[in-house]
């Protein structure tokens, strides 16, 4: 049974950036982490998550400072769904769980890359990984 979080207080929020929807909801996520991100418009930042054991890409998802916070803290990995608006942590209904090995930010703060143990599938088709999908890819015969 999922145990509820404590209460959050605070906005941590650059007065630099104009106020997106997802800024307004609080977050305990430490301001100086905070301060690293670069979120898209809807306060966002995109999350590749990626298998710890492997390093195959398992899917993309977004997380908000909130998000973060609790992958953080729980080691579980936590998201933003944009279509529900609503936070979900993976594998909660599906049993497909993650378990957070480590979380990385990237050079320009736009980016997460989770490190997980995944526990079934990742995609919610039912695929190990989200990029089963190949594209074809012409390349000029000049290219070695």
């Amino acid at each position: 049974m999922p145990v509820p979080d404590p209460p959050v207080t605070g906005v941590p929020s650059d007065p630099n950036e104009l106020p997106a929807p997802t800024l307004a909801r609080p977050s305990r996520l430490d301001p100086a982490i905070a301060a690293r991100l670069r979120r898209t418009v809807d306060g966002l930042v995109a999350a590749v998550v990626r298998a710890h054991d492997s390093g195959e890409v398992l899917m993309v998802a977004w997380m908000d400072d909130e998000a973060l916070h609790r992958t953080l803290t729980t080691g579980r990995a936590t998201y933003w769904s944009r279509s529900r608006r609503e936070y979900w942590v993976k594998g909660e209904t599906s049993g497909h769980h993650q378990y957070v090995r480590s979380v990385a930010l990237d050079c320009d703060g736009d980016a997460l890359l989770v490190s997980v143990d995944q526990v079934g599938a990742a995609c919610h088709t039912g695929h190990r990984t989200c990029f089963y999908t190949e594209l074809p890819v012409v390349t000029p015969e000049a290219l070695p």
